[in-house]
């Protein structure tokens, strides 16, 4: 393979004319010091010069025309990088050729996808000549799912700390979540319903909590769907959207990390909703919204304002439980909304990361979890905005 060096960029943003793309180059803006050679990608050069121009780069940022539906301009385009973040969503419907094109050509790749159906898809297809490769394949690198993989990481590295074994029983609370959800986020989820209704086997995978980890099934898991009182807590929890997928990419980096938590492992993620009757009625409330298979959400390209996005933030609890009933608790914290402001800084952390400090990690399709690890928990830390917190 030639040396990294031999090409001419480390990063191509595709998609850098969305919203979210847009967030991505102007955190790369103000990050001149990760070293790093990057280009804004799309399928427009004249929109990619306009954005470029908006945003207020300098005018000798490349821009690169990516045509994902071409093999031609997708194999033009691993020619020039080490590493493709892309943020061009729903995946199922544009992502499967650039995917299949890093994976054959050994260049890195991250993205933002929370579709664990055509995750799966991915991993049958390219596992196997990315790990050939050299291609390290990254999904789920933005609110779904890094501050979960990572925060359950953190928890089970200190639970073998304090007592040599991991945690049998995590349970994932969501304390306060101010914020939306992206556009994005909202149509990948439209998408996988349409294909959960036209692709056989598609609702199996959505249901099933392993997966995202061909050939092992560990035990039964919560279902998480109805609202309850937390036997931990003592409050009532409600339903979390995005558990469907957090869930899985939690399980799969324990199948990565050759089940470091144990193949008993047991995971669930609600929201907290407080006490007594109150609690109870707010649970209620959040398990019957169907806001995001509604017409009214943010769509593709839509996102709050600068202020919104800096008036959001996050908290997130992880309690985990051994065998012995030894406990402890990790939080994390995130200082902006989650589904643009904190995404988009966690994405960039994470190709970033993966570049320069986890030079390590063969090829192969990973979690941000197993294949970053500690080392982008620091980053994050440092950079992005986030806080892990043993409690």
């Amino acid at each position: 393979m030639p040396s990294p060096n031999a090409k001419e960029f480390d990063i191509v943003v595709h998609g850098a004319t969305g919203f979210t793309g847009r967030l991505v180059i102007e955190y790369l803006l103000a990050r001149p010091d990760c070293g790093l050679r990057w280009a804004m990608g799309g399928r427009s050069a004249e929109k990619l010069a306009a954005v470029r121009d908006e945003v207020g780069a300098p005018a000798e940022i490349p821009l690169v025309v990516i045509d994902s539906n071409d093999p031609v301009s997708l194999n033009a385009l691993m020619a020039r990088t080490r590493l493709v973040l892309s943020t061009v969503g729903p995946y199922q419907l544009y992502g499967s050729g650039l995917v299949g094109a890093c994976a054959e050509a050994g260049v890195d790749y991250v993205d933002l996808c929370g579709e664990p159906a055509w995750m799966r898809q991915m991993i049958d297809a390219h596992q196997a000549s990315a790990k050939a490769s050299g291609a390290r394949i990254v999904f789920s690198c933005g609110f779904d799912s890094i501050p979960f993989d990572l925060g359950v990481f953190k928890l089970q590295d200190e639970m073998r700390q304090r007592f040599g074994t991991a945690a049998s029983r995590v349970r994932g609370r969501v304390r306060k979540m101010k914020g939306t959800f992206s556009g994005g986020t909202a149509a990948s989820f439209k998408a996988t319903m349409a294909a959960a209704a036209s692709q056989p086997g598609v609702l199996d995978l959505l249901k099933n909590p392993f997966s995202l980890t061909p050939g092992f099934t560990g035990p039964k898991q919560p279902t998480g769907h109805k609202p309850m009182v937390d036997e931990i807590l003592g409050v009532w929890v409600a339903p979390f959207v995005m558990a469907t997928i957090n869930t899985r990419n939690v399980h799969r980096s324990n199948f990565l990390l050759k089940q470091a938590w144990g193949v008993d492992f047991v995971y669930d993620e609600m929201i907290v909703t407080g006490p007594g009757d109150k609690g109870q009625a707010l649970a209620e409330a959040i398990a019957a919204d169907k806001s995001m298979s509604g017409s009214d959400v943010l769509q593709p390209g839509e996102g709050p304002s600068r202020a919104e996005r800096d008036a959001g933030s996050y908290d997130l609890l992880f309690i985990g439980h051994n065998a012995s009933g030894q406990s402890c608790s990790v939080s994390v914290q995130g200082d902006r909304d989650p589904g643009y402001g904190s995404t988009s800084k966690m994405i960039s952390e994470a190709a970033i990361c993966l570049l320069k400090d986890a030079v390590e990690t063969p090829g192969g399709i990973w979690t941000p979890a197993s294949a970053m690890g500690q080392k982008l928990i620091d980053q994050l830390q440092a950079h992005a905005g986030l806080s892990f917190r043993v409690q």
